[in-house]
């Protein structure tokens, strides 16, 4: 078993995103080789971009607004709620607060 502080993961910036970093929390470097678990933060004013990917993936709001844009529309969450991304759906991430937006996103590897 492993454990580690969230926060003590290195920020990366999102490439191809506005003002979004991701902390690779667990993955493929911690011998994760079935699921990555990535937290995800998204400054006032920031999204992801509008894109698709061949997997699904499962996100959990912790702290902030986020307004999910997808082809069937949008979805308002804040912290404590949950969504399922699936695959090939194409979806962006906006953050719609003040503050930082932060959200676990688990994907398969």
């Amino acid at each position: 078993m492993d454990v580690k502080r969230a926060l003590s993961v290195p920020a990366e910036k999102s490439e191809g995103a506005k003002d979004t970093t991701i902390r690779w929390l667990w993955g493929k470097a911690d011998g994760a080789d079935k699921f990555a678990l990535r937290l995800i933060e998204v400054a006032p004013g920031g999204s992801t971009p509008h894109h698709s990917h061949p997997y699904e993936h499962e996100v959990y709001v912790l702290e902030g607004k986020v307004r999910l844009m997808g082809a069937a529309g949008e979805h308002l969450l804040e912290a404590g709620d949950t969504a399922f991304v699936r695959p090939s759906e194409v979806h962006q991430f906006v953050n719609a607060g003040d503050g930082v937006l932060r959200f676990l996103c688990g994907i398969p590897l």
